[in-house]
């Protein structure tokens, strides 16, 4: 394809979507741009959040991962189901029983208003960074298929990308994320099957046949016991997911924003078991998708793509797709693919960033009603400069963008476990007024073992179960300024 036709291509789509937000946005008050007003359909907001759950790292990064790791990324898929199932049982309830905009004003009711605070700080971090690793990636890759062509720069891709984000999602918030997600959900697994298929048909082989070819035997290994010390291990990665789901779902305004848009509690739990059944079939296509690109490059002695001197395995996908010969319909199913998979988790994480320090933050529910609009407008317009901005930063990372976004993940997230934990499992109060210094602290201590050298820990290397470590210190930190008084939580 031409970069002309692809240009045409993302402007038919963001037709589409700005049509949705048309439709979505003509009430574009606090209550309809936060909580939609809690009308929709729990099946829809499902279905929107498996495309925003993932993103394009799972769509383009994590089928780069089967040169390293095989299929050992399912390992934490299986840990993200039981993690959702907690989020279900335990993290629902609350959010409802409490009525709330912002997931953390449940830390300003169970502590006080620093650790409430503190908890919506490390949310804004740590979304902050998850988006725009998502970004950045998206981004980098229209970079590579296009934009390089056209001599845009990477920093102009950036903020036009961040525009057309902002011009869908200014009025209608959340409502029409919600809308939104759901076809950008729809496009992106239809370009992954379609893609499967056409390359399956290349190499004449059926999706079943693929499965059981010799080929695939030598890439699709799942469960890794041998090496404790290894970032594959089973139970580095299993139990990791678990804490991966709670904190990167359940204890995330982004998502559980959107599930709180659900009409009541029972409809909002059935979005979860929904959500989470269904990502761990569509997870095992995507690296099905991985396998079969990477086979695809060995049977066709193709090179992993270099950008800017650096070997990047997540541009094998869109290598393969654009430029390859493969046809037209591959190339066009793929940049509806990538085009969704860019908007599908960055639109949400704007909306909810503008949440969050619009109600956590600048107290805009307390405002007079005359000002909460304009200033929620002028919350959202700064978000998205901060937004291109840190892209632009990421650009000179190296290495595989899915590891970098989990590895920042453990760090950021981990208060929020602390915290969130020791609220629900135990009756103690703390000193409010020290919850910062503990998360900060625990932070800290978190990397420092992680640092560690191999003098000290050999040969382990540290993965997701950085993530508990990290909430296990910030609990027993909270247990340090801990008062006599019990209250119930």
């Amino acid at each position: 394809m031409t970069p002309t036709s692809i240009l045409i291509l993302i402007v038919a789509y963001f037709s589409v979507l700005i049509l949705i937000s048309y439709f979505t946005g003509k009430d574009d008050s606090n209550d309809v741009f936060f909580k939609a007003k809690r009308q929709s359909p729990w099946y829809i907001v499902a279905f929107g959040m498996i495309g925003a759950s993932l993103s394009g790292v799972t769509f383009i990064s994590v089928p780069g991962m089967i040169g390293g790791q095989q299929f050992a990324y399912m390992q934490g898929v299986f840990g993200f189901f039981i993690g959702y199932i907690f989020i279900l049982a335990v993290l629902i309830p609350i959010y409802y029983k409490l009525n709330v905009t912002s997931i953390y004003q449940y830390l300003e009711q169970r502590f006080g208003k620093v650790s409430y605070k503190t908890g919506a700080f490390f949310f804004l971090l740590s979304r902050v960074t998850g988006a725009s690793f998502r970004l950045f990636l998206v981004a980098l890759a229209m970079q590579y298929i296009v934009f390089e062509q056209l001599g845009v720069p990477f920093w102009l891709t950036v903020v036009i990308s961040i525009l057309l984000i902002w011009l869908y999602t200014n009025r209608g918030g959340i409502k029409t994320i919600v809308w939104t997600d759901t076809l950008q959900t729809l496009a992106m697994l239809t370009s992954v099957i379609v893609t499967i298929v056409l390359i399956n048909n290349k190499l004449d082989w059926s999706y079943f046949e693929f499965l059981s070819s010799s080929e695939f035997k030598t890439k699709g290994q799942i469960f890794f016991f041998d090496d404790p010390n290894a970032v594959t291990y089973f139970w580095k990665y299993f139990i990791g997911g678990i804490f991966i789901a709670i904190a990167m779902t359940g204890l995330d305004q982004d998502m559980m924003q959107k599930n709180l848009t659900c009409k009541n509690q029972k409809e909002a739990k059935k979005n979860i078991f929904s959500m989470a059944t269904l990502l761990v079939f569509v997870n095992f296509i995507f690296l099905s998708l991985g396998a079969l690109l990477f086979i695809y490059a060995e049977k066709f002695n193709l090179s992993i793509p270099v950008l800017d001197s650096k070997t990047r395995t997540d541009l094998l996908f869109p290598e393969i797709a654009m430029n390859q010969g493969l046809g037209s319909a591959l190339a066009i199913t793929f940049i509806i693919g990538l085009i969704a998979a860019a908007y599908s988790s960055a639109d949400s994480a704007l909306t909810s960033l503008t949440t969050s320090f619009s109600v956590d933050f600048l107290n805009i529910e307390n405002k007079p009603v005359e000002e909460q609009k304009p200033l929620r407008k002028k919350v959202h317009i700064g978000v998205s400069i901060l937004l291109i901005i840190v892209v632009i930063i990421f650009n000179m990372l190296e290495g595989n963008v899915v590891s970098n976004l989990f590895k920042f993940a453990t760090f950021t997230y981990g208060p929020l476990l602390g915290l969130f934990a020791f609220g629900i499992l135990t009756k103690y109060q703390i000193k409010d007024n020290y919850a910062w210094i503990v998360g900060l602290v625990s932070i800290l201590l978190t990397f420092s073992i992680t640092s560690l050298p191999e003098s000290i820990i050999g040969a382990y290397q540290f993965h997701w179960e950085i993530l508990p470590l990290n909430g296990v210190i910030t609990f027993i930190g909270l247990l340090c300024i801990k008062k006599s008084i019990k209250v119930n939580p």
